[in-house]
């Protein structure tokens, strides 16, 4: 089983899109697939229809079993640990454990037998729940802007894992939301190459088609299948796949 979180330190970047689209992927790969929902805005429960019973806070607290709490979605392979609006708490909750760091890692480890991956949707910002993330993920995949702020953002991220000593956390960074209109754009997306030891290939096009997952509240994959963005996602998830590949035997 591996874990991978979907994570950026900055907000609004299509975390929450890359985790409920990727997840669809795998699953329809038949990987039996998990996400789980960390985001106290619960935007990946609504999304694909789940919603949470309020069982964040027990769950983070060791009080219940995330067995319980997993719910299915309406695809195969599919399932969903959804959030509630207890995880707004979840630093707070955490600082009180005796190994605040371990605590995700415990909830996940008694799933590793039920599931292939597990997709972490995780909200902004670097905070204690977010190294909890990393000790929890094999691997963090980024979704990044072409814009200053944001590749500024991506070498926070970078320095934060040097100092931790996180060298076993993989990092998949990737151009999101590009518009090839924009010189500033096409700069950045023309650059990535020399920056492949972290950064993807595949990018992801600013396309309306995105913009419509809220609204039909299912992947993109479900109503616009030949899409821009739907080719964009099957090609991250195949670079992603070969890393999975190797590391799963598979």
């Amino acid at each position: 089983m591996k874990v991978i979180a979907s994570y950026n330190i900055k907000g609004g970047v299509g975390k929450t899109t890359t985790a409920v689209n990727l997840a669809w992927l795998a699953a329809s790969q038949g990987k039996r697939t998990l996400l789980w929902d960390l985001d106290p805005q619960g935007a990946a429960g609504y999304c694909l229809r789940v919603k949470g019973k309020g069982h964040g806070k027990r769950l983070l607290k060791g009080k219940s079993d995330a067995g319980d709490v997993i719910q299915n979605t309406n695809y195969v392979d599919l399932d969903l640990l959804p959030s509630d609006f207890s995880y707004r708490n979840a630093d707070v909750l955490l600082h009180e454990e005796k190994y605040p760091l371990k605590r995700l890692q415990k909830v996940i480890k008694p799933l590793k037998h039920d599931y292939d991956i597990i997709i972490l949707d995780c909200p902004p910002g670097l905070t204690l729940l977010s190294e909890a993330v990393f000790r929890a993920s094999d691997a963090l995949l980024v979704p990044t802007l072409p814009s200053i702020l944001s590749l500024r953002s991506l070498k926070m991220l970078l320095e934060f894992r040097k100092e931790k000593s996180l060298k076993d956390l993989q990092l998949f960074a990737f151009l999101n939301m590009v518009d090839r209109r924009k010189k500033l754009h096409n700069d950045v997306l023309n650059s990535r190459l020399r920056m492949k030891s972290w950064m993807l290939e595949g990018y992801i096009p600013y396309v309306s088609e995105l913009e419509q997952i809220a609204e039909r509240r299912e992947p993109v994959f479900v109503y616009a299948p030949g899409g821009r963005a739907a080719e964009g996602y099957r090609e991250l998830w195949n670079e992603i796949n070969e890393w999975l590949g190797l590391t799963l035997g598979s």
